[in-house]
Parts: structure tokens; sequence; C-alpha cells
């Protein structure tokens, strides 16, 4: 599975890589570096080899994981079986709070994006992974 991360949340991708290994989970961790104009062959490779692909931002709904979004439907990849997620910040109010309490609360963190791709797999977020 690979997660496409844009901005701020690269080290968090990274941490959640970390975790999801210790499930059994090879990760990609890719680095979309700008949203404008995207990577397309980026995209498309990351789409090619593996069966998940998360992005997440610090952004809105309808931005880059949107754009992600468009690309594969156009070059007909979303027919192809792939499972996608797209992490952004929630279109709610958030209590005013230190921007990484926000930003946990938006399920960004590390934690958050762990859990997201393990409800994706169809596993439960719930279980801790065995120790090795």
């Amino acid at each position: 599975m690979a997660l496409l991360s844009l901005g701020t949340r690269l080290g968090d991708c990274l941490k959640a890589a970390d975790d999801l290994a210790a499930h059994g989970l090879s990760t990609t961790v890719a680095d979309a570096r700008f949203a404008k104009p995207l990577d397309i062959e980026l995209v498309q490779q990351l789409a090619d080899n593996h069966e998940l692909l998360v992005t997440v931002e610090e952004g809105s709904q309808g931005g880059f994981g949107a754009q992600v979004l468009q690309a594969l439907a156009a070059s007909g990849r979303l027919d192809q079986g792939l499972t996608i997620r797209t992490l952004t910040m929630p279109d709610v109010f958030l209590d005013h709070a230190k921007p990484e309490d926000q930003v946990e609360a938006a399920g960004l963190s590390a934690s958050g994006i762990v859990r997201s791709v393990l409800e994706a797999l169809g596993q439960d977020a719930s279980e801790r992974p065995a120790r090795a």
C-alpha cells in the first residue's frame, strides 16, 4: 500500500508506515511536494504498483486528493480494483486547540492514518499488532 503526502503531514506518514510495518504491512511513502501541476507519473506509478493508495493532506475536501482521484479516473485506473482514500481536514468547525490536537481530531496524525489504512483493508483498527 502507498501513502501519498502533500505538505506538512509527511512526518506522520513516515511514522504511520513504521506503525503499519508492525501490522505486517509494507508501505511506500511518497512526497507529492507540490499540488500543481500534479505529478501524474508518480500518481500512476503508485496506483499501478499498490492495491491501496491513501492521499494525506492538511487541506480541505476537493483539494489535492480530488485532483488525484480525477487523474486516476481519467486514466481508467479506478476501474481496475484500486482502493483509494483521501484524508483531509474535515468540513466542520474544529474546536480551538493546539495544531497537533486539531490534526489528531481530524484523523491526520500517524495513528489516524494507520486507522484509516486498516479500515480500508478491512482489518480491525482496534487490535494491537503482535510484538516481535
